[in-house]
């Protein structure tokens, strides 16, 4: 077999790969959509119906705009709560992330540049995140009950950085490191404060790195379930937990409205993966591999 004829086999073998991945990967979203336009009778069909010959807005109109009691489907008062989740998501994801991304970087900065923590004491750090959320879902929530967080804002947003602190430390590192330190030394010799140096050089070079940074952790805060759902009662619901609500012993099983408003929860987080994708490798690779 001829070299071509083999880099030919060789291309054939990796797209035809890809594809099925890619069908694996693509058909549940690809079901999710066209749950959200079919009737009420065509959500339990059988055979499945892969598109509906008869495609509605109903669920969309029923999950985003409807705030009263649906007959046909006895869905319950506390499903129609989808703008004040959205309200909540946002408030919660955007506060807890700009935290977490600010004091990131600067720890970030310490450890890139004065070896704060070691290499060990980074890898320590990260395995923190790597904990299994329920480990201490049960204790912080007895924890949280005596200091009355529980389903608040304050509480579940102190969760968020504290458990996406790490994440804003190693990747932001992986950015400030590929900065020459000779930068820094000539802004010194100029006259430039440490301060001076570090908001006015540093962060616009890394400007990129953060937004990327930003956008990444908000994924995590804005799609987090496990923890919501425990330390979270009736006062505040986010996207996620209200997402949930669409199926239950007593709401039933409604698939077209929990694939509607799972459509208009997903929308955001498409927009901000394709915005930071090119940054990830990099991020990842803990600056291994250079722009």
């Amino acid at each position: 077999m001829s070299r071509k004829t083999k880099k030919k086999l060789y291309s054939a073998c990796r797209f035809g790969a890809l594809g099925i991945w890619l069908l694996i990967v693509g058909f549940p979203i690809y079901w999710i959509v066209a749950t959200s336009f079919k009737p009420d009778h065509e959500w339990f069909a059988w055979p499945p119906v892969y598109w509906s010959s008869t495609p509605t807005l109903d669920n969309y109109k029923t999950v985003w705009t409807s705030y009263t009691k649906t007959l046909a489907t006895q869905e319950a008062e506390s499903m129609q709560k989808p703008w004040i989740a959205l309200w909540n998501s946002a408030i919660i994801s955007t506060f807890s992330t700009t935290i977490s991304v600010f004091f990131g970087t600067l720890l970030a900065y310490g450890v890139s540049r004065y070896k704060l923590l070691s290499e060990l004491r980074m890898f320590q750090l990260l395995m923190f995140r790597m904990i299994p959320p329920i480990v201490v879902a049960v204790p912080l929530s007895i924890y949280y009950s005596y200091i009355h967080l529980i389903d608040t804002v304050a509480g579940i947003s102190i969760v968020y950085i504290i458990t996406t602190l790490p994440y804003s430390v190693w990747m932001t590192k992986s950015f400030i490191d590929e900065i020459p330190l000779e930068i820094e030394q000539a802004a010194f010799i100029l006259g430039a404060s440490r301060w001076c140096t570090v908001w006015e050089i540093i962060f616009p070079l890394v400007r990129s790195g953060i937004v990327a940074t930003f956008m990444f952790i908000l994924i995590l805060t804005w799609s987090e379930y496990l923890m919501a759902l425990i330390l979270l009662k009736t006062d505040v619901v986010t996207l996620p937990i209200q997402l949930s609500k669409y199926e239950g012993a007593t709401e039933g099983r409604v698939y077209g409205r929990q694939a509607a408003l799972a459509v208009g929860i997903t929308i955001p987080l498409v927009f901000v993966g394709i915005f930071i994708r090119k940054h990830l490798v990099r991020v990842f690779s803990f600056g291994m591999v250079k722009r």
